[in-house]
């Protein structure tokens, strides 16, 4: 019996079935929940190996692509494509560490991130510590235990742009034979790549720079595919014990990349956190352009960093790309092609300056985002930094009148001229 000679239900399910390829130069959306096998034993393989495509919880050409294009632009081994930037970092902490075992972060992270350590991962038996001073390698040092499992930290810190000195700290790490793992969303593969640096694993909100129209959400992990069972297996038991059943262990099928295989295998399908084909196919297809986004992002935050930093309302600018930020020469040393776009600045004024500031502006958005090509403006002692302490929010350079800027690639006039007016408003309150 062909599709043909079936009655009308039955051709409305089974009509568009479509088996031929043709040579797409962009990448295939593959939105289908699962995949046809040819025969019996084609479905036995796919489950006995893993090799091939059988479900899209567990893996599909589109998302596929897309993990292969973000991890050669990270110079990673492979990479694990899913749901959002917090599931990537979620996956990357379960992927080395469970019940009993302790992660060292930085203590100048995504607020989200530190959330999940204090909170979520607590419950679950994983203990975190916090490392104030993040320039000090000896500082790192001293929060290692015997069960510490990973070193955490961001290559750009949000807010104030301190810069993560990847190989100083991937040195101690190493030395405890335990991954560094470096968030690189605010500085992106094309400013600076953490792996080359040392660092064993990368992930980022794939939602921000890299999507960079600010459309859907993502996220990814990368790994350096250089997991050594003989030397960090007992920090990793499994990774490098039989599974169960007797089955043989990840290290043993995978080698160098059994912590990327774990998190694909062990950890993101089974905690859900597998991402929309369309949503990766966006991803991609951002991502093409992110060298030149970037490179215009960050030409117009100096410019207008420069600018601010010359404006009598403005008390200071915490940007990287400045002189006269601390972590500037550590920037030129780490960043090539920019020095990114998000950073703050505080008004005088303080919180009634910051509150005329968001709702004057008529170019900027006042949204919680990043790295769109929007030009954003946050206030982050309300909002993404609200759940910090007084004393929490000074030592991370947040105070009652800072604002954070994520510079888009509108024209850079416009945009000073948009800040102008509102800072002329503000000025004349204030006089």
């Amino acid at each position: 019996m062909t599709v043909d000679s079936t009655r009308f239900v039955t051709r409305a399910v089974h009509a568009g079935r479509v088996r031929e390829t043709a040579a797409a130069r962009a990448t295939p959306i593959y939105l289908t929940a699962g995949f046809e096998f040819e025969d019996f034993d084609h479905a036995a393989d796919h489950f006995g190996t893993g090799t091939g495509f059988g479900y899209t919880r567990t893996g599909n050409p589109t998302v596929r692509a897309v993990e292969r294009q973000l991890a050669a632009l990270e110079s990673g081994a492979d990479a694990v494509l899913v749901a959002s930037g917090q599931a990537a970092v979620v996956t990357a902490f379960l992927t080395v560490a469970g019940a009993g075992d302790h992660i060292v972060s930085s203590t100048h992270i995504y607020e989200g991130t530190r959330g999940l350590l204090l909170d979520n991962l607590a419950r679950l038996g994983i203990e975190a510590t916090f490392v104030d001073d993040i320039a000090d390698p000896e500082a790192w040092r001293a929060e290692i235990r015997p069960n510490t499992r990973a070193l955490f930290g961001e290559s750009i810190a949000n807010a104030r742009n301190d810069i993560f000195d990847i190989a100083a700290i991937s040195a101690v790490a190493d030395e405890a034979a335990i991954p560094l793992i470096v968030d690189n969303t605010l500085a992106t593969p094309y400013l600076v790549r953490p792996i080359e640096h040392g660092a064993a694993i990368v992930v980022h909100s794939a939602s921000k720079f890299l999507a960079g129209h600010g459309s859907v959400l993502g996220g990814v992990l990368i790994d350096d595919g250089r997991f050594d069972a003989a030397r960090a297996g007992h920090n990793a038991p499994h990774l490098v014990l039989p599974g169960r059943g007797g089955q043989p262990s990840v290290a043993s099928r995978h080698g160098g990349n059994a912590r990327i295989a774990y998190a694909r295998e062990s950890v993101a399908p089974r905690f859900g956190a597998s991402p929309s084909p369309l949503n990766a196919f966006l991803i991609g297809q951002g991502t093409e352009t992110l060298g030149l986004r970037v490179e215009r992002q960050s030409r117009n935050a100096l410019e207008i960093a420069r600018w601010l930093e010359s404006q009598e309302a403005v008390e200071s600018v915490d940007y990287v790309g400045l002189p006269s930020h601390p972590d500037h020469a550590k920037a030129q040393h780490y960043l090539g092609g920019g020095s990114g776009s998000i950073f703050t600045f505080t008004l005088r004024d303080g919180l009634p300056a910051a509150r005329r500031f968001v709702e004057g502006v008529q170019v900027f958005t006042h949204m919680t985002h990043i790295g769109d090509v929007r030009s954003l403006v946050l206030h982050p002692g309300t909002t993404s930094h609200a759940q910090r302490t007084d004393e929490e929010r000074e030592v991370l350079g947040i105070r009652p009148g800072t604002l954070r800027l994520s510079i888009g690639i509108e024209d850079v006039d416009d945009l000073i001229g948009d800040l102008a007016q509102v800072l002329q408003a503000v000025e004349e309150v204030v006089a």
